[in-house]
């Protein structure tokens, strides 16, 4: 039954995948031949930096991840690639976002060295509504998008009471969100253009779940293995190795500045 459980979840998770590519490749697809078949205002390419924040669970801190109510992770860097077709009224947006957060303390207090890293991949598709102000080189806008999200990294512990000692690589995983955005355009040039951009993300909406690394195995190691957002099934009061006892929800607030190309 076990085993049954595990294949229909690969099935649903793949079937999501291949759900957002679909989707993803009817959006371009569309976006396309509107532009053959309207005036096309224009496209733009570019890229950029930025800053993203741990928010809800995701947030907290090494005790939390320790105890296992937050992932507690602090602020960190972002590299983002993005592109935009301009539309009558919205823009059409495609993006590409890494980033890397980190955090590093006790696992109980005053005692035990735990450092975490967890890297997020994420390609996202959405509207944005441009707000256009007369004879302003500033556009502001809203947005919203849908965002395929790929999390890995690893965790360090040292001297920790219930962990053996070692740095421990944490499972790849794949989630799907949402996200909302608002920003400005700034026009610098004919062809060149400041893109700052403000946006909350709901990161695991859907494909929460458990992952057992070592199903015949019960140990505390095994609930740091993966991203385990989804509430251990085994878990019980007072139980050292499985200890999560809630479902936990991933967010982030992401903060891009990028340079915007015209063709």
């Amino acid at each position: 039954m076990k085993h049954f459980n595990l294949t229909v979840k690969e099935g649903i998770m793949k079937l999501l995948i291949r759900s957002f590519q679909f989707s993803a490749v009817i959006i371009a697809l569309t976006a396309l031949t509107i532009t053959q078949t309207k005036a096309q205002e224009n496209i733009k390419l570019g890229g950029g930096f930025g800053v993203m924040s741990p928010a809800s669970d995701f947030s907290g801190s090494t005790i939390e991840y320790y105890n296992g109510s937050n992932y507690g992770l602090s602020s960190g860097l972002n590299i983002h690639g993005k592109a935009k077709i301009g539309l009558s009224g919205f823009n059409l947006t495609g993006e590409i976002d890494y980033s890397s957060l980190s955090n590093t303390g006790n696992s109980e207090p005053g005692q035990g060295a735990v450092d975490i890293t967890q890297k997020i991949l994420s390609l996202k598709v959405g509207p944005e509504f441009r707000l256009s102000l007369p004879a302003s080189p500033v556009i502001p806008y809203i947005g919203a998008n849908l965002a395929l999200n790929s999390f890995s990294g690893e965790t360090t512990f040292q001297g920790v009471s219930k962990v053996p000692s070692a740095t421990y690589s944490v499972n790849s995983a794949t989630r799907f969100g949402v996200g909302f955005s608002a920003g400005a355009e700034v026009s610098v040039g004919p062809l060149l253009s400041l893109d700052f951009n403000i946006s909350y993300n709901l990161m695991n909406v859907f494909g929460k779940e458990w992952n057992d690394v070592n199903p015949g195995i019960n140990q505390r190691i095994d609930s740091y293995l993966s991203l385990n957002d989804e509430r251990d099934p085994r878990y019980s009061a007072g139980d050292d190795k499985n200890f999560i006892s809630n479902a936990r929800s991933i967010h982030s607030v992401l903060f891009t500045a990028s340079v915007l190309f015209g063709l």
